[in-house]
C-alpha cells in the first residue's frame, strides 16, 4: 500500500507540470487575434499608393528614386503605431521581423525590434504599460496581464531599427476590442539617425514619439540613419504629404557648411511650392557631448549652424512665410549625460530634445 501511494504521489508530481502546460495552451486558444493590417497604421504616409510591404515607410515607387541605403532604411517601421480600445486585462502580441539582427551595440532588442505599449490613464495622459523583449525573429508574447479593470485607449509603437512582416494583437475572447481610426494631420519629421531613434531604449522613447504623445497628434518619422541629407528625392516625396508641420533636422548628417547652404534653400522652396501654408521648422545640430574638450566637433557644429541660420534669414527676407527656427546648443543639455556615445541621445537626451522642440512646434501648430 505504501508503495502504491508513493507511486500515485510521483505520478501526480509528474502530471502537474503537464496539466499546467495544457492550461496555458487552453488560455492561449481562447485569445482573439486582430491582424494589424485591418487597423489604421499611424505614422505611415502615401496612403493609397502601392507599397512592397505593409509596414514600409515609403511607397514602392521610391525604390527607383532614392538611394539604395535610404530605401533599405525606409523598411524599418520606426514611428509607426496602431491604436485601439479594449477592456482586456491582458494583452498579447505576435509578430515576425524582417531581420534577424534584433539589437545593436548601442541599442537593446527592446528598441531595435520591440513592440512598445502605452495607454491613456483616467486623466487622458499617455502612460507606459509594457514592451516586448525579443529573443528571436518571431515573437509571441504576453505584453501584460493582471491589469486593473476598465476600458482604455492603447497605442502600440512598432520597432525602430527592424522591419515588420506581420503583426497581430491578442486579447481574451470575452474582451471588447476596437481598432481606432485615423486622427488629424501628422507632424512629419525628416532627419538622421537621431530622428530614426538611435539610441532610445524603447520605440516610445524617441523625441518624435514623445512629442506625439505630448501634443496628442500623429507623427511621421522620416529619419534615415546616417542619411538625412536634405535630398531632393525625399523632398519630392514629401510634397505628396499634407502634414500639419514639416520638421527638418538633417544637420547631424551634413558635415560641411557649404553643403548646408546648397541643400537647405532648395528643400524649403520645394516644400513651400507644394504646401504654401504648411509650417516648416529648421533645427540646428545638437552639440556633441565631448565638444567642450574636442575642438573639431565644436567647430563643425558652429559652422553648420551659422550656415543654416544664414539660409533661414535669407529665406525669410525673400518672403518665405511660416518658417520657424530652433537653435541646437541646448537640445541635449550641457552636462554631457544625455548621449550613449557622445552623438546619439539616450532616453534623457530624447526627453530633453522633446523639451526643446515642443515650444517651437506648438507655436508652428498654432
Amino acid at each position: 500500500m505504501h508503495d502504491r501511494r508513493h507511486f500515485i504521489t510521483l505520478l501526480g508530481a509528474t502530471l502537474a507540470p503537464l496539466s499546467l502546460r495544457g492550461a496555458e495552451k487552453d488560455a492561449a486558444a481562447k485569445l482573439r487575434w486582430t491582424d494589424a493590417t485591418a487597423m489604421h497604421l499611424e505614422g505611415r504616409g502615401w496612403e493609397g499608393q502601392e507599397r512592397l510591404r505593409h509596414y514600409d515607410r515609403l511607397p514602392a515607387k521610391a525604390e527607383k528614386t532614392v538611394r539604395k541605403v535610404v530605401w533599405d532604411l525606409s523598411r524599418h517601421s520606426t514611428g509607426m503605431a496602431v491604436r485601439f480600445r479594449t477592456d482586456a486585462r491582458e494583452i498579447h502580441v505576435r509578430y515576425s521581423l524582417m531581420s534577424s539582427r534584433l539589437a545593436m551595440p548601442h541599442m537593446p532588442a527592446t528598441s531595435v525590434s520591440g513592440i512598445d505599449l502605452y495607454a491613456r490613464d483616467a486623466k487622458g495622459t499617455w502612460r507606459w504599460v509594457a514592451v516586448t523583449k525579443p529573443a528571436a525573429q518571431t515573437v509571441n508574447a504576453r505584453l501584460i496581464e493582471g491589469m486593473e479593470p476598465g476600458e482604455r485607449e492603447y497605442m502600440a509603437y512598432l520597432p525602430l531599427y527592424n522591419g515588420v512582416e506581420k503583426l497581430e494583437i491578442g486579447v481574451p475572447s470575452a474582451a471588447r476590442f476596437t481598432a481606432l481610426p485615423a486622427r488629424e494631420k501628422p507632424v512629419v519629421f525628416y532627419g538622421t539617425s537621431i530622428t530614426h531613434g538611435a539610441s532610445a531604449s524603447r520605440p516610445g522613447m524617441t523625441h518624435v514619439a514623445i512629442l506625439g504623445r505630448r501634443l496628442d497628434r500623429p507623427v511621421m518619422n522620416l529619419g534615415f540613419s546616417g542619411n538625412g541629407r536634405m535630398e531632393m528625392e525625399i523632398a519630392d516625396l514629401m510634397t505628396e504629404l499634407d502634414p500639419a508641420v514639416f520638421v527638418i533636422d538633417c544637420l547631424p548628417n551634413i558635415a560641411r557648411a557649404r553643403e548646408v547652404t546648397e541643400r537647405t534653400e532648395p528643400l524649403v522652396r520645394r516644400l513651400r511650392a507644394a504646401r504654401p501654408d504648411t509650417p516648416i521648422i529648421l533645427i540646428e545640430d545638437r552639440s556633441y557631448a565631448h565638444s567642450w574638450v574636442h575642438e573639431r566637433s565644436r567647430r563643425r557644429s558652429e559652422l553648420t549652424r551659422a550656415a543654416l541660420r544664414a539660409t533661414y534669414d535669407k529665406l525669410v527676407a525673400s518672403g518665405v512665410k511660416h518658417l520657424h527656427y530652433l537653435e541646437g546648443g541646448n537640445l541635449l543639455g550641457s552636462d554631457g549625460d544625455a548621449t550613449t556615445d557622445g552623438s546619439h541621445p539616450n532616453d534623457l537626451g530624447f526627453t530633453r530634445q522633446a523639451d526643446a522642440i515642443e515650444p517651437v512646434l506648438r507655436k508652428a501648430l498654432s
